[in-house]
């Protein structure tokens, strides 16, 4: 049976998995099946983001709250997470789900409304589509705006890029099914307090 799936994505890079406080932080953002950790890194090796996947899912199952790996099949396969995220030009989801099962959550990172419907095509269970807003993750992507959310209704999409608390719910009004972010969440000053306000805004 195919996975709930979460509207609230706290993704991760490697300055995040390299805090030292990152379990803690990770705890502090498993608040229950609405929401999903992204264990994402360019840097790190296929052991050590093992490692990172296994514990971050050792914090998080207890709560219900997934953990999904960026990109590398064979590190979300080794750490039993709950799916995977591809980037846009990543492994077909044909390759993603005979590598994982049909139950794995499989996404894909699109940063258009033509590349969103190719994912959708492609069978992905969702988008991420971003940036929605400017963002300092990505400055040299013209942001799509929150019209692009409601011009791809094959698949839920996730916005992502510049997504604040207090823009969430502009997201969901504009036709997103959620939100991901990155520094919005992992570095706010109180991670749970943000996080909580997020998913408060779905049902406002």
């Amino acid at each position: 049976m195919k996975r709930h799936l979460p509207r609230l994505h706290a993704v991760t890079d490697d300055s995040i998995l390299e805090l030292t406080n990152f379990s803690g932080l990770a705890r502090a953002l498993s608040l229950g099946s609405d929401v999903a950790l992204h264990i994402r890194s360019g840097r790190l090796g296929g052991k050590r983001l093992t490692e990172l996947a296994r514990q971050t899912r050792a914090v998080c199952q207890s709560h219900g709250t997934m953990v999904l790996v960026n990109d590398r099949a064979d590190v979300a396969r080794a750490a039993g997470a709950d799916g995977i995220h591809l980037p846009s030009a990543g492994l077909p989801v044909s390759a993603a789900r005979s590598l994982l099962g049909e139950d794995a959550l499989i996404g894909r990172s699109t940063h258009s409304i033509d590349e969103a419907c190719e994912a959708a095509y492609e069978g992905v269970d969702y988008v991420f589509l971003g940036p929605i807003w400017p963002t300092r993750s990505h400055p040299d992507r013209e942001p799509l705006g929150t019209a692009a959310l409601s011009a791809v209704q094959q698949v839920p999409v996730i916005a992502i890029g510049g997504v604040e608390p207090e823009r969430v719910r502009l997201a969901i009004d504009a036709g997103a099914y959620g939100v991901a972010a990155i520094s919005s969440l992992w570095h706010a000053p109180d991670p749970r307090a943000a996080a909580e306000s997020m998913l408060l805004s779905f049902n406002a």
